[in-house]
């Protein structure tokens, strides 16, 4: 009951819901299975309330397990009172649990501990009695062989002290007020960095990216995400040091408002035991926790809109099955060439060099014309790296005798894939030019499928990727993969064994036993020979299997989202109206006859029901759009080509809090600012902008030096 509590605290949802999906939860069921196919069990929560509820899930437990061993060692102590145990168990977060414990938690050796050791507690709870008069006279019997005057004495009582100071958990929690509500955070160049960059900062790309904060200033909690991020990326570097503040008279007036209520010679040691406190134990501390908590917000932030970006990149338009020439474009070493078929196979692959040193730009024309020709070429796409606007331009000039489509190809992340395991599983017999060029050309005919291969950070879609926590962003990415492939769904004969690793509940080792069946069975011809694959038991198969589509096969129903718990019902419907299940899909009107109340069930609902007739109408639809051609503006080579005031059509490439990037065909994307992107207030870039979005922009600033552009969105 603890549990269902906590997570109601932290979502509000309603009970019931969060009670049916813990349940599905605990019996392994993954969050596509459970939005998809659980509805009326959760009470149609999607997989966004789905995944909070799985990560307040899990910070309980994260609670209750340091519960358990605080608990054990206050226990093996022989301190742990009915009130204390009491305490800890309704404690609701991690930071008050730590509070509680850290008068009890066993310490290296402090100077608290020595004083100790030397006899001086007696001391300190006198002075903090104030009640004594004359503190310096009583101080004299505390002398032993480890403190010899009088000052040693009184400055070990006063270490006793603070550190009682800095255990109060009032106090930290006012600290921690104070923190969160006046911090400043401050940054001043390294001495030497700015030394070494002084005479040649505008040749010192670092120098040039973290100036802005060679000198700054503002309140840690207005202080935007991807600002903090650059701030302790630049201090981790070493160019800027980092300090966070606030007023420590009135920090250091607020503690002694709670402990002084005299004015004799305790209140003065206490005093001092206090400034001693807070400047070496609590404020130290609190900061750094404090400043931990705005980088985790500012990681939060930043993997959110990470996700946000790889979500519609992997959703991106696919071009779909066509023949496809794709090239992989360099000036020295050529341009690879590759020819694909309609399922993305290899046929053919070539290097030509119409580019310097080589310029065989004829030869290069003709060879390309005769593979169009040969492979029944349909499409062809280019990738967006060094060499791409001259090999575009190339390609524009070829007057092809059949209509064929040209598309510039993001690169991010090809060459990662092509010298990855899976690329060479895939093609051992070719080098990772042939392979980076397969890639270019897969991602043209579906994104989702190729992108899957490469590790989401390399894909070039984040902010400070490399700045945040590691585990969160690749938990965070790995469920927006999952989500986008089982939004879609996968043909199981024709999937990769990387994107059937995505499908729910497959895993990397089913989906490579689900490869090596297909390579020596043949085509899956039915969702139940599914169940024939090693390892693929009945609690994978019920979690994967309406999200696996098989074209063409015995049942209609396998090449739909319609789950094979549910193919009965569909028998039944199509029974009482009188047709084959065959004839029944896409059938509007006969669908619109169906009362679905009819075939309610204790398992199967409305919201169930509602979902089947809707893909019954349009099985195995691709909520994806089709890939559309762009050209950028063939008179825009550099950045030195670039004039303020210019129109360019660009290419939506990364959007982050603070606005958006536009690809306009050259090295460097230009930024158009959050208050550039409309005419009217923009509070999340995200609703304005789609990634891949084509659009207009206007030229506002050019630095060539810092490599910076600033664009507007074009209104009109």
């Amino acid at each position: 009951m603890q549990l269902l509590n906590f997570i109601k605290s932290q979502t509000n949802l309603p009970s019931k819901s969060i009670e049916n999906t813990v349940q599905l939860l605990n019996e392994d069921c993954t969050i596509p299975f459970i939005s998809r196919y659980r509805k009326e069990r959760t009470g149609n929560l999607d997989e966004v309330q789905i995944g909070d509820i799985v990560t307040y899930k899990l910070q309980f437990e994260e609670l209750e397990k340091r519960k358990i061993t605080i608990l054990k060692a206050l226990g093996e102590q022989e301190v742990l009172t009915d009130e204390l145990k009491q305490k800890i168990k309704t404690t609701t977060d991690l930071i008050t649990l730590e509070d509680i414990y850290l008068p009890f938690k066993k310490k290296r050796k402090t100077k608290a501990e020595i004083a100790r050791k030397n006899g001086l507690e007696p001391l300190a709870k006198i002075i903090m009695s104030q009640r004594a008069t004359d503190i310096k006279s009583i101080a004299f019997k505390y002398i032993n062989q480890e403190v010899k005057t009088k000052e040693e004495v009184l400055d070990g009582a006063r270490h006793i002290i603070a550190e009682w100071i800095n255990e109060r958990a009032d106090i930290r929690n006012n600290i921690r007020y104070q923190l969160d509500k006046f911090a400043i955070i401050s940054t001043k160049v390294v001495k030497l960095k700015r030394d070494d960059t002084s005479t040649s900062l505008s040749t010192s790309e670092k120098a040039q990216k973290y100036r802005d904060y060679f000198d700054w200033s503002e309140s840690l909690h207005r202080c935007p995400s991807h600002r903090l991020l650059a701030i302790l990326r630049a201090e981790k570097e070493g160019f800027i040091r980092v300090k966070v503040e606030i007023d420590t008279d009135r920090a250091i007036s607020k503690i002694e408002d709670r402990i002084i209520r005299s004015n004799n010679d305790c209140a003065f040691q206490i005093k001092l035991a206090i400034q001693d406190s807070y400047k070496r134990l609590l404020f130290p501390a609190l900061s750094n926790e404090t400043l931990n908590k705005a980088k985790e917000r500012a990681d939060d932030n930043a993997i959110q809109v990470f996700a946000k970006n790889l979500k519609q990149l992997l959703l991106g338009a696919p071009l779909g099955e066509k023949n496809i020439l794709a090239i992989d474009p360099g000036f020295r070493s050529g341009c690879k060439v590759v020819c694909l078929n309609a399922q993305g196979g290899l046929e053919y692959n070539e290097t030509i060099y119409p580019h310097a040193p080589k310029n065989d730009q004829i030869g290069s024309i003709k060879k390309i014309n005769s593979l169009v020709n040969a492979y029944k070429i349909e499409a062809i796409a280019i990738g967006n790296g060094t060499a791409s606007r001259e090999t575009e331009q190339l390609i524009r000039k070829i007057r092809f005798n059949n209509n064929v489509q040209v598309f510039v190809v993001s690169e991010a992340g090809a060459s990662i894939y092509s010298a990855s395991k899976i690329a060479r599983d895939e093609f051992p017999n070719f080098d990772v030019t042939v392979r980076g060029a397969v890639s270019i050309g897969r991602r043209l005919a579906d994104p989702l499928a190729e992108l899957v291969k490469i590790d989401a950070k390399s894909i070039g879609v984040g902010q400070y990727q490399h700045d945040v926590d590691q585990t969160k962003l690749k938990n965070s990415l790995d469920t927006v993969v999952q989500s986008c492939v089982n939004a879609i769904g996968v043909n199981i004969n024709t999937a990769s064994t990387s994107l059937l690793s995505y499908v729910s509940d497959i895993g990397l080792k089913i989906a490579e036993n689900i490869v090596n069946y297909r390579n020596e069975n043949g085509s899956f011809l039915s969702r139940n020979e599914i169940k024939k694959v090693t390892r693929l038991g009945a609690k994978a198969f019920e979690q994967s299997a309406g999200f696996l589509r098989i074209k063409n096969g015995k049942n209609p129903l396998d090449d739909s989202a319609v789950h094979p718990e549910s193919y009965a019902v569909v028998t039944k419907i199509a029974k009482d109206l009188k047709l084959n299940i065959s004839d029944l899909i896409g059938n509007k009107e006969a669908l619109n006859k169906i009362n679905l109340q009819n075939y309610c069930t204790e398992t199967i609902g409305l919201l169930t029901l509602k979902d089947i007739v809707s893909e019954l109408e349009k099985p195995g639809l691709d909520p994806r759009q089709t890939a559309k051609v762009f050209t950028f503006n063939q008179n825009i080579r550099t950045i030195n080509d670039l004039r303020e005031g210019q129109l360019l059509p660009g290419i939506v490439n990364n959007i982050t809090n603070f606005g958006c990037f536009v690809d306009i065909g050259i090295k460097e994307s230009g930024l158009v600012h959050i208050s550039n992107l409309a005419d009217t207030y923009v509070s999340d870039v995200s609703k304005v902008v789609n990634l891949h979005q084509q659009v207009i922009v206007k030229v506002v600033e050019v630095d060539v030096a810092r490599k910076r552009i600033q664009l507007r969105m074009n209104f009109k």
